[in-house]
């Protein structure tokens, strides 16, 4: 793979770095380590090599990583956080990351939408994995050999040092949380003052495309798919819709109805086998948005997923609604014939 010379990439962001948040790592690292001295430069001559390049300290630990990546005799570089699970002398088991993997899972759970147009994806006996928009690690990956990855690529011949900082100060937050042992508050990572309404739907891919090679990265993002037809079905019944609406108290919601100031309805799509699936995976995200301290209280929270809701799924309903007074109901929504059925249980 011909290539410029990845040790001169990094220590042009070493020399950039300042301007940003993200060159405040040392002192940030030596905070939560508790060590007075520690090296003051990101990538230091320890752990720039050939290909590939982390930061000082970062084989331990969730890295900030940079290297090569080929598309179809295109050389990118690829710029982000990473697990490395490749054992090394310094790396005798992968025991020490599998904590911190967990950590990784639990602020994706919350936070993912807001990195959407990040991109993760492995090294795996040498094989590299389709790109796929970053969610949790599943727990298949978390073994000896694994490259994990998630960030951006530039093409060598477009490098934007300017771009690479902004996104590597935006996964400040995610190093910050994974290193330390806090267990709240979670870093703040949408700026906005509270819940916010905002009318209109912004189309995300049903598929990954590489650019600017065109090659087409087979991932099916089914559940972006499902957002665009929602908004336009909810449109179409003369509703006031948004799509993505931040929540206020972390994480964004798929879609929001305005049916009168301060009256609000909130969607949320899945996508499973069953109604009973859908809604075991939207229920607790649904209750936070609407209740957890800094958001707005929904009048009704509705679960969308492509299954019908059987006896079963009407009668949990139903008893969320009589004995809790949840105002939770489920539609199916039918992508084909754009067709949304009318919310279950059916209570007055």
């Amino acid at each position: 793979m011909k290539t410029s010379n990845l040790r001169d990439i990094a220590l042009e962001i070493n020399d950039r770095a300042h301007a940003y948040e993200f060159g405040q790592l040392p002192q940030l690292r030596s905070a939560l380590k508790g060590r007075q001295r520690l090296p003051n430069k990101i990538f230091s001559g320890h752990t720039i090599f050939g290909d590939f390049a982390f930061h000082h300290g970062g084989r331990h630990e969730l890295q900030f990583n940079i290297g090569w990546e080929e598309f179809d005799g295109t050389v990118f570089l690829r710029y982000g956080v990473a697990f490395s699970l490749e054992l090394s002398f310094t790396l005798k088991s992968i025991d020490p990351l599998v904590p911190k993997i967990a950590r990784f899972n639990e602020f994706l759970r919350l936070y993912a939408d807001d990195y959407g147009d990040f991109r993760m994806w492995q090294y795996s006996d040498k094989e590299r994995s389709s790109l796929s928009t970053p969610a949790m690690i599943p727990e298949e990956s978390v073994r000896e050999g694994v490259f994990i990855f998630m960030g951006k690529m530039l093409p060598l011949d477009a490098l934007d040092y300017d771009a690479i900082l902004r996104d590597l100060d935006r996964l400040l937050p995610i190093y910050l949380f994974v290193e330390s042992e806090a267990v709240a508050p979670f870093p703040a990572i949408d700026k906005q003052s509270g819940f916010q309404f905002r009318e209109g739907h912004v189309p995300k891919p049903s598929g990954t495309t590489m650019n600017p090679i065109k090659r087409k990265i087979d991932v099916v993002l089914r559940e972006n798919e499902l957002q665009g037809i929602l908004f336009e079905i909810l449109k179409q019944r003369g509703f006031k819709v948004g799509t993505e609406n931040p929540s206020g108290n972390g994480g964004r919601i798929d879609a929001v109805v305005k049916m009168k100031e301060d009256a609000f309805w909130f969607y949320e799509i899945k996508v499973a086998s069953s109604a009973r699936a859908c809604i075991r995976e939207a229920l607790a995200q649904l209750l936070e948005y609407s209740h957890w301290p800094g958001g707005q209280v929904a009048e009704r929270l509705l679960i969308i997923g492509e299954p019908e809701a059987d006896e079963e799924t009407v009668r949990y309903l139903t008893d969320l609604h009589k004995k809790f007074r949840l105002p939770i109901y489920y539609q199916k929504l039918d992508p084909k014939n754009k067709l949304l059925s009318k919310p279950v249980p059916h209570v007055k």
